[in-house]
Parts: C-alpha cells; structure tokens; sequence
C-alpha cells in the first residue's frame, strides 16, 4: 500500500550518523574480493613486520653498526630499483594474480630459510643481507601487480577510498608486528618472528587463489622494451605524472629513515632496549593508522594535491623535533603526529598516480612510480646510514626532516603541476 513521502519518512529512522561515517570510511569493503585481498595482506603484512622489528634488532646488535641497518634496507629494496620495470610489463600482460603468488612464494621460503638459520645458531649477517635481497627480488615483481590488482578489485569512484584502507592494513599490521613481534623476541627468540612470517604467506596465497579481479592481459606481440617505452611516453603526457614520480622518489628517500633508523634512536639515544624499539615503531604506527582512516573518509577531495604537499611539509618538521629531543614522551608524541602526516601524503599521491592512469597501462606506470617510491628507501637509508657515524643520528636526521620542507615547498610554491590536481 503507497503512503505519502511525510509518512514514510517519519516511520523510516535515518542513519545513525556514526553508522554514516563508519560506511564512507570503509566503502571500498562492500566488494567481496578487495575484503578478502585486504585481510590477507594484512595478515601477511602482520608476519612481515614481526620479521622486520627481529631483523632489525638481530643486525644492530650482530654488527653494532648503524650502516649495517642502512646497508641491509637498502640490499631489501635495490632489487626493486633492478627489476621493477620489468614487472610492470609483465603485469600488464600475465594475470597478475599468478604473479603475486609466485612472489609470495619466494619471500615465504625466504623467511623459513632465515628461521632455520638462526635456529641452528649459524646465522651471519651476510645471510640477512643476502636473504633481504632475494625478498626485494620477489616484491620487484609481485609489487607492480599487487598495486595494479587493487583497481580492479573497486569501481573508479571508490579507488581512493581502496588505496586508503590498503595503507590501512599495512600499518595495522605495523602496530600489530612489532607488537607481537616484540613478545615473541622477548620471551620465544628470533626464530619464532622469522617462521611466523614465512606462516602469514599462507593467508595472501589463500586469498589470491579465490578472488575474481575484472582484468584481461593484453594480447600483444611487442618486445617488453617496447611496451616500456609506451608506458615512458603515457607518463610524459600526463599533466603532473612525472612530478608525482619524482616527488614519490624524493619523499621517501627522506622520510624512511626515520622508521630504519629506530633501534638507533632507542638504543643509542635513549639507552633503551627492543621494548623502547617496539613502542617507537607502534607510535609511528598507530599514527599511521589515523592518517590512513582520514585519507579514507575524505576519500577523493579537491586539491588534493596540495593537501599531500602540505602533509609532507607538516612530516619534515616534526621529523626534525623527533630527532632533536631527549624526552621519549616528546619523541613519542612527534612520531604518532609524524606517522599520520606520513601516510596521508603517501597514500594521496598514490590515489592521484591511479586515478590519472588506465587500465591497460597501470602495470608499467605503477611499475615506474613503484621503482621511485621504493627506490628512494635504499638511497636514503645507506646515505643517512653512512652520514650517521660522522654526525650522529640526531643531526643527519633532523637536517633530512629539512629537507623534507624544502621538498614540498618547492612542488607547492614553484613547480605548480601536482598542487593543482
């Protein structure tokens, strides 16, 4: 029986606006295969940061040497520097779910290589770097595919809101890692840290193998240098794609060393030990968090260009107040705030890389923006871990957070192309 629209709106109750809110933040969940992409990398993202914190600590205190923590980052992602570009050719012409697995596999075998090895008691430094090298080698392949996956999981409209809650999971599972990763070394050893990871490999295999992604391989008889040079020449003719790469480069050469060169920071600095270590990493992960959950809410906005410049700048200052301080609540406090500005201009940058891109070229342009994005990580992290024993972490980091102002100001007030997208 029809009512009249006075009637049927007041015996139907509008939405709670927390449940409004809770829907507009976590939009992108509603499609089937990206929810269960998204637990899977986050429980292997979980395992990877457990590795990460016992990897880390293992280096600093086999080496005591802050340029062995600089030299292992940068063996872990030189590969993808390599090897990259190649795989953002391949993606755009294999069903990148057979990819991702395949990468997954590695890094798994990878991690229980490494649990062995420290079990046995005959573990080297030079078995860590070695072994970082051959995960970055995996990830240089399964990263393109991974980052080409994700839009056709979600409808355009949607994307932003997808790559928010994908930096979500990561930094969930980088409060959750270290966390657990903290017990784990504390109270069961190294070992333990290295055969959970290689376990949580199991999680993102399961989920690869029962999604449905709208993608068809491209049927082409081009060699792979010229289907390169094709994606070369679609990032030249889009407004603002090469600053975007340039400036994903540069960020992250800057601000990543912050998050490697913690156990220094809480070793050296602070005279703590891995519980001081855990609680920086969980601080600069809860952070975030928050970051991702308001990139994820405002989803695609105006300017967004300009917001991520300003978080960029925003992250400099505040690195430079984290390495300058001698109170750990202090420091604590910066790295959270340091942490949300981080991920939100990562994050922003990334949607804005996406949304300029097509489909049939996302596999080479995301290949090209993956190479600077991680590219940056090694660069910076041997500099400043090289720059640190003649200056002392406090100084090399602060002067990096500097920069970081220099950088977003310079693309904000000068080079015009990405704060007007």
């Amino acid at each position: 029986m029809a009512t009249s629209s006075i009637s049927s709106s007041a015996q139907t109750p509008s939405p709670k606006p927390g449940g409004a809110v809770l829907r507009r933040v976590f939009k992108a969940f509603e499609y089937r295969d990206f929810r269960i992409m998204w637990i899977g990398a986050c429980t292997s993202s979980v395992g990877t940061w457990m590795q990460s914190l016992a990897q880390a600590w293992l280096v600093f205190q086999l080496s005591k040497s802050a340029f062995y923590l600089g030299l292992d980052a940068f063996l872990a992602q030189i590969p993808i520097v390599l090897f990259s570009l190649i795989g953002g050719v391949v993606a755009d012409r294999r069903e990148r779910q057979q990819m991702l697995i395949g990468s997954q596999i590695l890094q798994m075998v990878s991690a229980f290589t490494l649990t062995i090895l420290f079990a046995t008691g005959v573990v080297k430094v030079w078995h860590i770097l070695a072994l970082s090298f051959l995960t970055g080698l995996a990830q240089s392949f399964g990263g393109p595919a991974y980052l080409a996956l994700i839009p056709s999981l979600v409808k355009k409209e949607d994307l932003s809101n997808a790559i928010a809650l994908n930096s979500i999971q990561f930094n969930v599972a980088r409060v959750l890692g270290p966390m657990l990763g903290g017990i784990a070394l504390a109270k069961l050893g190294a070992s333990w840290c290295f055969g959970l990871n290689g376990l949580s490999f199991v999680a993102v295999i399961i989920s690869l193998l029962i999604i449905h992604p709208q993608f068809t391989p491209s049927k082409t008889t081009q060699s792979m240098l010229a289907s390169l040079k094709l994606g070369f020449a679609f990032i030249r003719r889009q407004e603002g794609l090469e600053s975007l790469i340039v400036l994903a480069f540069s960020m992250t050469a800057l601000a990543i060393p912050l998050i490697v060169f913690l156990p220094v920071f809480a070793g050296k600095v602070f005279g703590g030990g891995s519980e001081l270590f855990t609680a920086f990493l969980c601080c600069s992960g809860g952070g975030a968090i928050f970051g991702a959950l308001s990139v994820a809410y405002m989803g695609k906005f105006h300017r967004q260009g300009r917001g991520a410049l300003i978080m960029l700048m925003l992250m400099g200052v505040l690195m430079s107040i984290f390495a300058l301080s001698r109170s750990v609540v202090l420091s604590s406090a910066m790295i959270f705030i340091a942490g949300a500005a981080m991920i939100m201009a990562m994050a922003t940058i990334t949607s804005l890389v996406q949304l300029i891109t097509s489909d049939d070229m996302r596999g080479r342009v995301m290949s090209v923006y993956n190479v600077a994005f991680r590219g940056g990580m090694p660069v910076g992290s041997l500099l400043v871990g090289s720059l640190i024993p003649k200056f002392t972490a406090p100084i090399v980091l602060s002067i990096d957070g500097g920069l970081l102002v220099l950088l977003g100001a310079y693309f904000l007030f000068a080079r015009r192309d990405v704060a007007s997208l």
